[in-house]
């Protein structure tokens, strides 16, 4: 076919594929995450993607049809005839991050092979149409839209080779085995297979040199499960719940920026709270909270390399503060940029019309005093079995004097408020840990450090909130001192070693939360009708499964092990068909907020651990 150079445009189109199901945007939990430890994409159960930055997590979009099914752009590979969502599967191939899309029709049964090979540069998706049973019709149709629709486009087809290039130069191009043609300003594909027959499709920047043939799909193909089933063979978990928790491991391994050690706290963007609502955030960056938990969770798997991973990136963030202000920013860019500055995208309409969609993320010149202490606790684990440098514990040190002046200050909090600071139990407790954490770790290697100063700081901290995050009224922890909110974070107060698991006070604090904020294992953060002003006004949200994962760490720490075993069974329950957690779970059981979350993953290998351990002694 000859090239055609047409400038084509981001207006609206109908849908390649009609039908009412079509215009409505699909379920979160209806999407497969594909990786190569740079990037990520989301597939749907009908064969999109519709969620893909290349060559790395916080870039732009170039197909984005998660947040406008019109303007978006997407990839679709599904069967001409009988292509509804009800006759499709999805499932993983086993210890592996690569997903199958199964298409079920009177015809025939097919399926999609998507990967994006892991340590491929520049990186590459990949997607492999076969059919197992009978015939099957295929339609691709591929249609970018650049720098998250904002950009227009021109298209050249020559052959099975597509080329794309937007309006600002940035090329990506279409590799097939099949036919392309025009169709406006996408490439479209149209062809019958028959049972052992194939085709397959690679999207790629066109700066790549790979020229791809059937036997390098293959090729690459097997590369990618094995990198998979040797990575997770280092995974020493071998007790109840293994299959999810070794899919909660390589999700968060997805998550992994591998250039630097840095994790996403989510590889999704906008993906909202509530629906139609404005807690819409950006999630492609780092929070230090999120990777000191990381972290441990893989740790405690037996994936010291990640562990290690995330100390080098921790190292070179505290090299670069200021020896007068050592102060961390409470999340960075996964290249370590401190700049995360907030936009919206006023052009998109976001999932299910819930705007604005966003782009960076305002809260990363937040105070969020409790980081410091996820980030010591996480040094403190690694440091037990692998000693840290003294460069690192002297960056630290500075940190941690720095700490010691400020951690009166209010502060943004855990659930990062925009209505004003408060003095949250939580970001004392965690302060508490950072300092208790680095008092364990000179003990045991008698590191230097002002020790009677950062002991009076513990102790003043630990007395603090015994005084003042605990009411009387209601005789629980609360969420901020002087409130009688009770707030779900306050749950890690046994699982930091803050308080015993049995303490009266904190046996209180359970009984209280199970009255409020728990409805059938859901735990819901806190109630926001009587919770500290987040800027964002009382709308509702869902239950966020973080929390739900506590609850049963802090049931089992307690000794209510039937009690912890059923919260933990029902909230399997509520994972994606192929065991992925989106932030939050709504009211009638789906998946709301940004997925798959890291938070959520980590919670749940942390929870399944110390269950599993319960439940065997």
């Amino acid at each position: 076919m000859a090239s055609d150079d047409t400038t084509t445009d981001t207006s609206v189109k109908e849908p390649v594929w009609g039908g009412p199901h079509e215009r409505r945007d699909k379920p979160i939990e209806s999407y497969g995450l594909i990786g190569d430890l740079r990037s990520a994409a989301l597939v749907g159960e009908d064969g999109s993607v519709d969620w893909f930055c290349p060559r790395r997590f916080d870039g732009p979009s170039i197909f984005a049809a998660l947040l406008d099914r019109d303007k978006g752009g997407a990839f679709r590979i599904a069967p001409v005839k009988g292509c509804t969502p009800r006759q499709s599967k999805q499932m993983y191939l086993p210890d592996t991050a690569v997903l199958i899309t199964r298409f079920y029709s009177d015809e025939g049964v097919g399926e999609i092979t998507d990967f994006m090979p892991p340590r491929l540069d520049p990186c590459a998706l990949v997607r492999r149409v076969d059919v197992v049973r009978g015939e099957m019709e295929f339609r691709v149709r591929c249609e970018p839209a650049f720098d998250y629709a904002r950009e227009s486009h021109r298209v050249e087809i020559t052959g099975s080779h597509a080329r794309f290039t937007s309006e600002s130069g940035t090329t990506t191009e279409l590799l097939a085995s099949r036919e392309l043609h025009r169709e406006d300003d996408g490439a479209e594909a149209r062809f019958v297979l028959r049972a052992g027959q194939r085709a397959w499709f690679v999207m790629q920047p066109s700066s790549s040199p790979m020229r791809w043939h059937d036997e390098m799909v293959e090729s690459e193909l097997t590369r990618t499960i094995d990198f998979w089933r040797v990575w997770l063979a280092r995974c020493d978990y071998n007790g109840r719940w293994r299959e999810m928790v070794q899919r909660s491991a390589i999700t968060l391994k997805l998550l992994t920026y591998e250039p630097t050690g840095a994790v996403v706290a989510a590889p999704t963007t906008s993906l909202p709270e509530t629906v139609g609502g404005g807690r819409n955030w950006d999630y492609r960056y780092t929070w230090l909270r999120d990777s000191a938990f990381t972290a441990f969770a893989l740790w405690r798997l037996g994936f010291l390399d990640e562990a290690r991973a995330f100390l080098g990136w921790l190292d070179a963030r505290l090299a670069e503060t200021d020896p007068k202000d050592p102060q961390l920013q409470i999340m960075y860019g996964i290249d370590g940029r401190k700049e995360l500055v907030e936009e919206e995208l006023t052009h998109l309409s976001g999932w299910r019309d819930s705007r604005p969609v966003r782009v960076g993320n305002g809260a990363y010149d937040q105070l969020q005093l409790d980081v410091y202490g996820e980030l010591m606790d996480a040094v403190y684990l690694v440091n037990k079995i692998e000693p840290i440098s003294i460069d690192l514990w002297e960056n630290l040190r500075r940190t941690l004097d720095w700490l010691a002046a400020n951690w009166q200050q209010p502060d943004a909090g855990i659930w990062e408020v925009r209505g004003g600071a408060q003095h949250f139990t939580y970001s004392r407790m965690m302060s508490w840990v950072a300092f208790d954490r680095a008092l364990r770790m000179q003990s045991a290697r008698g590191l230097p450090g002002p020790t009677v100063i950062w002991s009076r700081t513990r102790d003043r901290i630990f007395e603090e909130v015994m005084q003042e995050g605990w009411s009387e009224e209601r005789q629980a922890f609360v969420q901020s001192y002087g409130s009688t909110t009770l707030d779900a974070s306050n749950l890690l107060m046994p699982l930091v070693k803050f308080i015993g698991p049995r303490d009266p006070k904190m046996l209180a604090t359970l009984e209280a939360t199970d009255e409020v904020l728990v409805s059938d294992s859901l735990v819901y953060r806190y109630d926001p009708g009587t919770a500290a002003d987040d800027g964002l006004g009382g709308s509702h949200e869902g239950s966020f499964s973080l929390c739900s994962f506590w609850w049963v760490e802090c049931l089992t720490r307690a000794h209510r092990l039937d009690q912890a075993r059923l919260a933990f069974e029902k909230m399997l329950t509520y994972a994606s068909p192929i065991g992925l957690y989106a932030e939050e779970v709504g009211d009638t059981g789906e998946a709301l907020g940004n997925y798959p979350q890291a938070f959520t993953h980590l919670a749940l290998i942390s929870a399944a651990w110390d269950l599993n351990r319960a439940l065997g002694e």
